[in-house]
């Protein structure tokens, strides 16, 4: 349990598609005329040791309030069994009594102390956010009440009490209002993006967790950035369900360790691209981290798809060494050839931005790299924090 928990709570960071998987997208896809009508943001991918800034972030005045009053609750401690459903049901707990905004501080002040609560935070800001989601009438209206701590676990939860509220039956026909009330739909902004993202792990909630029919529900979506974005949510959810096996039955039916591309060698071609952009955070997890082994399964991956996924790689490897130059630019270089380098260090810097929400990290990175990278790390940088802004 302790190994699945440390190695596999890696959920996904916001990085950008390859360019050759977007040349290809805008070839079999209608374009839209706004500035950010290319830019697919990526689910996020998250190490243990990314929620250590954000908690730290805390007053010592709200962590002290925080202590008093959630040491009244049962501990989880010695429970490791159903370690996750004893968290869940904690912070479920904790909602209805104090509110999302006081569960999702508390969460961070344990999450400084407790490792397995910031192992499993992503996860379980989902169910602060289901149980949230009921006292909102509005998308806009709960997103406003939280911050995007632990990778907008929050938001995705805040879908899926919607989605089940909505059912099923009528999911398709209202699949198109529900994030229409979200600032940013013309812009593309990131709180649109996690609403419809948030959308794809809503409709696998729905869906009882199955990949193929939550992909063709997300088709239903207006717009090739909707649905892209919806895949995103549908994948991610697929790889969360890795990590929460205490709901599963121990089985995740789109996932095989003996396969660890599947289920992106068996989608349909509009499918793939989502889904070889997150994958290898499933595949370093159940290959016990080896490096070496998963670029090589990214070799064997047709292209565009291996650009595509040496830059989930390089997404995975930045959040390893907690955004290190000099450890990201080292295990990017374990790649096979220099194109499968040049497009894990591409997904580094990605992720480095989207990290920190700033460029001044990316071009410290770039200007360690040999020249032969350099001009594109640089490129690249300049071009994603662009959408920051």
């Amino acid at each position: 349990m302790k190994t699945k928990i440390a190695i596999g709570v890696i959920i996904f960071a916001i990085i950008v598609l390859s360019f050759v998987g977007l040349k290809k997208y805008s070839n079999q896809h209608k374009a839209d005329n706004t500035p950010n009508s290319n830019v697919i943001f990526q689910p996020e991918g998250q190490m243990v040791t990314q929620g250590v800034e954000t908690s730290k972030k805390l007053s010592e005045a709200s962590s002290s309030s925080i202590s008093q009053k959630a040491s009244s609750i049962k501990s989880c401690e010695g429970n490791s069994v159903n370690l996750y459903k004893c968290f869940a049901k904690y912070y479920k707990e904790l909602v209805i009594k104090s509110g999302a905004t006081f569960a999702i501080e508390d969460m961070k002040k344990r999450s400084s102390d407790d490792y397995a609560v910031l192992s499993l935070c992503h996860p379980l800001m989902h169910v602060v956010g289901r149980q949230a989601s009921e006292s909102y009438k509005t998308v806009s209206e709960a997103f406003s009440k939280a911050d995007s701590f632990c990778w907008s676990g929050y938001h995705h939860g805040i879908m899926e009490g919607i989605i089940e509220r909505i059912g099923i039956e009528n999911l398709a026909t209202e699949l198109n209002t529900i994030c229409a009330d979200v600032p940013g739909k013309e812009r593309y902004t990131f709180d649109y993006y996690n609403c419809v993202h948030g959308l794809g792990h809503g409709i696998m909630a729905e869906l009882d967790d199955e990949v193929l029919e939550s992909l063709a529900m997300c088709d239903n979506l207006e717009g090739s950035w909707e649905e892209q974005s919806c895949y995103s949510g549908v994948y991610m959810q697929n790889i969360i369900d890795s990590t929460n096996v205490a709901d599963s039955g121990n089985t995740v039916k789109y996932l095989k360790p003996e396969e660890p591309m599947y289920p992106c060698n068996i989608v349909a071609e509009k499918y793939k691209g989502q889904c070889y952009l997150g994958q290898t955070s499933y595949a370093l997890q159940v290959s016990g981290n080896n490096l070496k082994k998963v670029f090589g399964m990214c070799a064997n991956v047709n292209q565009p798809y291996r650009d595509i996924c040496n830059q989930s790689m390089g997404r995975d490897i930045a959040n390893q060494v907690a955004h290190d130059p000099t450890g990201t630019k080292n295990n990017c270089s374990i790649a096979v050839d220099l194109n499968d380098i040049n497009n894990c260090l591409i997904g580094a810097v990605k992720e480095i931005i989207s990290y920190y929400h700033s460029d001044t990290q990316a071009y410290e990175f770039c200007a360690i790299l040999e020249d032969a990278y350099k001009n594109t790390c640089t490129d690249t940088t300049k071009s994603y924090y662009s959408v920051f802004k």
